[in-house]
């Protein structure tokens, strides 16, 4: 293991994140919410001085490897979780620091779960709420590999320990060119959507923190109404690009580069597309007849509102969709547990990995009924490695002991087992609300500290695709040989 390049990296994670806090250091002083504006300027100055310390000698091994890729992942969310969670406390929005720790991994996951009764807060402090969303959504060490070179081509350890989905490819040579690439569809993505919400009738504040909860896929709203405060036009918005956050991002290299044919091929999208539209659809109808909504246009624009923000794991809400018919529920639970696409910003199982898993299946059942017939898995046109068949299927096995495991344990806290299940649902697949006491007008609040811890833990293995977590539990991991 070397601990000094862990070291290093940990380190500029810490001066990141001071830089990081600048802005809403800067939000604090517009708003002349000058008690804030000291406590983010004493985590700024903390942070940049440890990490300067940290990174002044530079290891002469640079060495990265699998194991302290998964390892520097883990470690780096733990950090700036740690040290993101400090202006809740100082600021007095809460006097727990397990809740605002709670609160920072819920962001930077961008999974939007929340412990708080009401979100309305200092300016300063709720826009550092929901810029943990747009930090989380492309990644903390993604942005570290986009600023810094690094050398002998050990990045592409640190990137496939954080990226989320079953597989992760290079655009061009470099990771590095990669990472930078990744990061300017993001800022285009995001500095499209906050043009168009400020032609909506947004404030620039508003269309801000709206759009660092959409294009992060997170859903932490500025209202206690959330999303329900905002007109029809702004709704539209932030459901378009919800679904477009939740498409792989290099669909959006492909198109471009010009090279329509390889981002039209793409099952994976033709899955979350047909998924989405199909049950957005199949609820409008329902919550139509029962009465929910007035009119077909109403009906629609919310069920793909909420198909949107479930199915990408943003988890917005316009209506409380806890009372809607039970099938509608479980439809919308199901779209939890399946996420986005891969590469995207979106939480979830991903379908990338449903879809290999189905076929896999068929051909077992062909290979049952014809034992001599020799079968591959296709995605886009091309033959799946069995080594990533066999991927899929070992991280199925983890998230459903996970999942389990994670349910016994909450389950201490004598809560009904919908509230339960959807609650590591939501926080496992990065969703943010669930159902019952975690509903969409509910929150996270009445679970003990252990609970949370659980939680917690789902939270970050489920944003970082399970891996970087559990090896941090293995004895193997921190041994010399």
């Amino acid at each position: 293991m070397n601990y000094k390049m862990i070291r290093f990296l940990l380190s500029r994670v810490l001066q990141i994140t001071g830089i990081l806090m600048l802005l809403p250091l800067i939000v604090a002083l517009i708003y002349k919410e000058f008690f804030c504006a000291k406590m983010f300027l004493v985590i700024i100055a903390g942070s940049l001085i440890f990490g300067s310390i940290g990174a002044y000698f530079k290891p002469k091994n640079v060495a990265i490897y699998a194991r302290e890729g998964f390892v520097a992942t883990a470690l780096t969310w733990i950090l700036i979780s740690a040290v993101g969670a400090l202006p809740f406390v100082l600021t007095g929005v809460t006097d727990d620091y397990i809740d605002a720790l709670f609160e920072t991994i819920s962001g930077l996951t961008t999974t939007g779960s929340t412990i708080l009764s009401s979100v309305e807060m200092y300016y300063s402090v709720q826009f550092w709420r929901t810029f943990t969303h747009w930090i989380g959504g492309m990644g903390v060490l993604v942005f570290i590999l986009a600023i810094m070179p690094m050398s002998g081509g050990y990045s592409m350890h640190l990137m496939r320990a954080e990226s989320p989905g079953p597989s992760v490819g290079k655009f061009v040579p470099k990771v590095r060119e990669t990472a930078k690439i990744l990061y300017l569809i993001y800022i285009g993505i995001t500095v499209a959507q906050v043009i168009l919400l400020l032609l909506t009738g947004l404030n620039l504040y508003e269309s801000l923190t709206t759009t660092f909860a959409t294009v992060g896929t997170g859903g932490f709203g500025i209202t206690n109404n959330g999303a329900n405060d905002f007109s029809t036009a702004s709704q539209i918005v932030i459901t378009i690009f919800m679904i477009m956050c939740g498409i792989n991002f290099s669909v959006y290299y492909y198109l471009i580069t010009m090279r329509p044919k390889e981002a039209f091929k793409n099952d994976e999208v033709k899955l979350y597309l047909g998924l989405m539209f199909a049950s957005a659809t199949l609820i409008a109808l329902m919550i139509h007849a029962d009465g929910i909504t007035k009119t077909p246009f109403e009906s629609f624009h919310h069920s793909l509102f909420t198909v949107a923000s479930v199915m990408t794991t943003t988890g917005f809400a316009t209506l409380d969709f806890d009372k809607w018919p039970q099938l509608c529920k479980t439809l919308l639970a199901f779209l939890m547990l399946t996420g986005a696409c891969a590469g995207s910003t979106g939480g979830g199982f991903k379908l990338s990995r449903l879809l290999i898993l189905l076929k896999a299946m068929k051909n077992e059942l062909i290979y049952i009924v014809h034992p001599k017939s020799v079968k591959k898995v296709y995605m886009d046109d091309h033959s799946i490695d069995s080594t990533v068949v066999k991927s899929v299927s070992a991280y199925l096995s983890m998230y459903v002991v996970i999942f389990i495991a994670s349910i016994l344990l909450i389950s201490i806290d004598e809560f009904d087992y919908e509230t339960n299940f959807t609650a590591v649902a939501a926080t496992l697949n990065n969703i943010g609300p669930g159902l019952g006491m975690v509903g969409p007008t509910g929150n996270f609040g009445a679970y003990s500290d252990l609970s949370k811890l659980v939680l917690m833990f789902d939270m970050l293995a489920g944003r970082l695709e399970l891996l970087p977590m559990l090896i941090l539990f293995s004895p193997r991991t921190w041994s010399k040989r």
